[in-house]
């Protein structure tokens, strides 16, 4: 079967890095949902977990008719030729769901973001496995003050928990990407102190504030018109500081500040 690099097509063959990402969670009678399952090497090891269901959804006509063939005898796997981001997930996933992935690199950061922006929060999936491309897993993973910290790992911690994470070798592929991967486990929570509406408030404001990354953040504060004396004072906000040096939980409440100042 031809790999199409348009697809992300990098396959998981390493046995042993199999089993360690099955390690992380219970599959026994759950509702399991893999993305991009390729030619089953995932699926097969689920399959010996027993889970209740496993439903792969994978983009590739070829390799959805390979599956569809190969799990022929299999009654609790549903295998579905479908795009991803264009999915709705909502129908497919009940009450415990675990979401597992070796994600394409190309769309890794949109499928996670598609999770986070399920509502209501929290949803009805219980954890998601994702294998990133090791660059765009670290920007998940940062905290402030790492070098890594970005738009990602504001936007992901605002909503989920990160609950385990390991490094993959490209050579545990076929074929050989040029770059590591990295597993992350998720699980959905709820943060009680964060207070805006709309995970879609926290996006916007994220992306203009790491859009002027090198500029002092008194000039986004102004460029979006929040440049309140009272809430700069009471968060103690120092305007000649970059975006990077910023907490998570400065990030939340100026989202809840901005929509709240919308409202007016």
């Amino acid at each position: 079967m031809k790999l199409k690099k348009s697809l992300g097509q990098n396959l998981l063959v390493d046995k042993n890095i199999l089993k360690k990402i099955l390690s992380l969670t219970s599959f026994k009678n759950k509702n399991v949902i893999e993305i991009g399952a390729g030619t089953g090497n995932l699926s097969t090891e689920i399959l010996k977990l027993i889970p209740k269901k496993l439903i792969c959804i994978e983009k590739d006509k070829i390799f959805t008719k390979y599956l569809k063939t190969f799990f022929k005898d299999k009654k609790n796997l549903l295998v579905l030729n479908e795009d991803i981001l264009k999915l709705n997930l909502k129908k497919l996933i009940s009450e415990g769901t675990i979401i597992i992935g070796n994600l394409p690199y190309n769309i890794s950061s949109q499928i996670l973001i598609k999770f986070i922006r399920f509502n209501p929060w929290p949803p009805k999936f219980k954890k998601l496995i994702f294998m990133f491309q090791k660059e765009v897993g670290e920007k998940i993973i940062a905290s402030m003050g790492n070098s890594n910290y970005s738009r990602l790992s504001i936007i992901a911690k605002s909503r989920l928990e990160i609950l385990n994470f390991f490094y993959v070798s490209k050579n545990c592929f076929f074929p050989k990407p040029k770059v590591d991967s990295i597993v992350i486990e998720f699980q959905p929570i709820k943060r009680k102190e964060i207070n805006f509406k709309s995970i879609k408030s926290l996006e916007y404001i994220t992306n203009i504030f790491f859009s002027n990354k090198r500029k002092m953040i008194n000039k986004t504060f102004k460029k979006l018109k929040l440049e309140n004396n009272n809430f700069i004072k009471s968060e103690n906000i120092d305007l000649t500081l970059r975006p990077e040096r910023l907490s998570e939980d400065l990030f939340y409440k100026i989202t809840e500040f901005y929509e709240k100042s919308r409202v007016k």
